[in-house]
């Protein structure tokens, strides 16, 4: 739980959030002790029956849950949460969508973590719920920037995490976490699950299940292929035009628990060692982030290449 800042009350040893928190209060914090958390994702399209805040409220429960296993783990260190950032890139534009430029989204993460580098402060998590490929990378350009610039440890969590889900990597976990073996219609649903399919939809039935629409159990699965996904919009535009990618029908609460005690558990893997690592073995990314023409710097001349052989990476790894 997010402590309440408490009136003129020293902060030390829990959760809190960064806004509520006069700068006075912020200042005696032990910056070697404190780790910063803030969101990043975008208003995105997400079918007919979730919020066009998905993103943003499942990367935004992770990073409370993340905050308590940090505390849990360390009774006397402090979690911030900070503001989220709305906006992403290689988003589907449809009403609500907030779509960004790939280099607007780096900037943003890139002066967030800069703000509190200057600050002092040397542990930066960046938690996001969208595996658009130029948003991934646009995330662990900012975070290299700002770690190499000011010597702290900021991390964007999704790159190790989010395209390894996507491929099914941890697949065989989510059974001992559900107490039984998956049913067949799940085992389907994981197959080529991309967007507002089964993961997404049973994260928000766990999480906010008051925002989804209960058509989420007739809709039918929606596959892709290379070539739609080298049309603009593309879940927009395969078989019933609307905008998801998977099996939204699969998804109950209780999948949604195994699939947020597995993520979690992923995720802590993977920001542990930001906080504890005597090395840089902490410094960890995406697959995409080592291909040159991925990175907002890299000539726009290469857009078109970048776009094409982004599909043919994502196809290869939803198969």
């Amino acid at each position: 739980m997010i402590k309440d800042s408490g009136e003129g009350a020293a902060v030390s040893g829990g959760v809190f959030k960064l806004a509520d928190l006069s700068f006075t209060r912020l200042d005696a914090l032990d910056r070697k002790r404190t780790v910063v958390i803030f969101t990043a994702s975008p208003l995105e399209e997400h079918g007919p029956h979730l919020p066009v805040g998905t993103d943003v409220i499942i990367s935004e429960f992770f990073a409370q849950h993340l905050a308590r296993r940090i505390v849990e783990a360390k009774p006397d260190w402090t979690v911030l949460i900070g503001p989220p950032l709305p906006l992403g890139a290689s988003a589907f534009e449809q009403a609500g969508t907030l779509l960004a430029r790939a280099r607007t989204v780096r900037n943003a993460a890139l002066d967030y973590g800069s703000a509190l580098a200057r600050q002092g402060f040397q542990y930066i998590l960046v938690s996001n719920g969208h595996a658009g490929p130029r948003h991934v990378v646009a995330l662990e350009e900012a975070a290299a920037v700002v770690t190499r610039r000011y010597g702290v440890r900021m991390l964007s969590l999704s790159g190790p995490v989010l395209w390894k889900v996507l491929r099914g990597g941890f697949t065989e976990r989510l059974e001992p976490l559900l107490g039984r073996p998956l049913t067949d219609e799940e085992r389907e649903a994981l197959r080529g699950d991309a967007h507002a399919g089964l993961w997404e939809t049973a994260l928000i039935l766990l999480a906010r299940p008051e925002l989804v629409d209960e058509s989420h159990s007739q809709l039918p699965p929606e596959r892709f292929t290379l070539l739609d996904a080298l049309r603009k919009n593309y879940p927009l535009r395969l078989g019933h035009q609307m905008g998801y990618i998977g099996s939204p029908a699969a998804a109950t609460k209780e999948f949604g628990e195994a699939a947020r005690r597995l993520l979690l558990d992923v995720v802590w893997e993977v920001a542990r060692p930001v906080l504890e690592a005597e090395d840089e073995s902490w410094q960890r990314t995406s697959m995409l982030y080592r291909i040159p023409f991925m990175r907002t710097a890299f000539p726009y001349v290469a857009a078109a290449g970048a776009a094409i052989v982004a599909a043919g990476l994502l196809f290869w790894w939803l198969r």
